[in-house]
């Protein structure tokens, strides 16, 4: 919403909010933490809080991606040339695959997730053509061009951590991890 209506005050919010990101992944790694030493958990336990370790930095590394588009959006004006590419497609695509790769258990989702990642993929490749159409046309200046692409390639690895959430939450449901050599 933030760089779809290029709104500065929401932007600003969005920095703030990234430093209440690494308040929690540190708070929720403490209380992980405090469970394995303490409870000893085994089997599916073990497996949720494991996984729930590696989601949070995955989480971080979200929030601080998307302070790097607030910032961008702060002080870049690219309302028209975002218009002119899927780059709004792109952001509402990965908002919506983030709140999805949790799934609450859900084995159906969270290979969703893991699937829509190639779609973000393609988007990113599509913007990055719109963009090289673009300097031919003169449609936005070279600054502008470079910031919206900064900003796709933010959106794409917001995709890639994404995904790792979902692989973490398939991982907490099966026992098995999709990259797991043992499989």
């Amino acid at each position: 919403e933030a760089l779809t209506h290029m709104d500065r005050e929401q932007a600003a919010k969005i920095l703030q909010d990234d430093a209440n990101v690494d308040l929690k992944e540190r708070d929720i790694e403490s209380k992980c933490l405090k469970l394995l030493l303490e409870q000893q958990p085994v089997a599916s336990d073990l497996r949720k809080i494991s996984s729930a370790l590696k989601m949070i930095t995955d989480l971080e590394r979200i929030g601080d991606q998307a302070g790097d588009i607030a910032e961008i959006i702060k002080t870049a004006d690219l309302l028209e040339p975002v218009k002119a590419t899927r780059l709004g497609e792109m952001a509402k695509a990965v908002a919506s695959m983030v709140r999805e790769s949790f799934a609450n258990e859900d084995l159906r989702k969270t290979k969703e997730v893991i699937a829509y990642d190639d779609v973000i993929d393609d988007m990113f490749s599509q913007v990055k053509k719109e963009l090289a159409d673009g300097i031919l046309n003169g449609e936005a200046t070279q600054e502008q061009i470079l910031d919206i692409l900064m900003i796709a390639k933010y959106y794409e690895r917001i995709g890639d951590h994404a995904t790792n959430i979902a692989e973490w939450a398939e991982y907490a449901i099966t026992g098995v991890h999709r990259n797991s050599e043992l499989e």
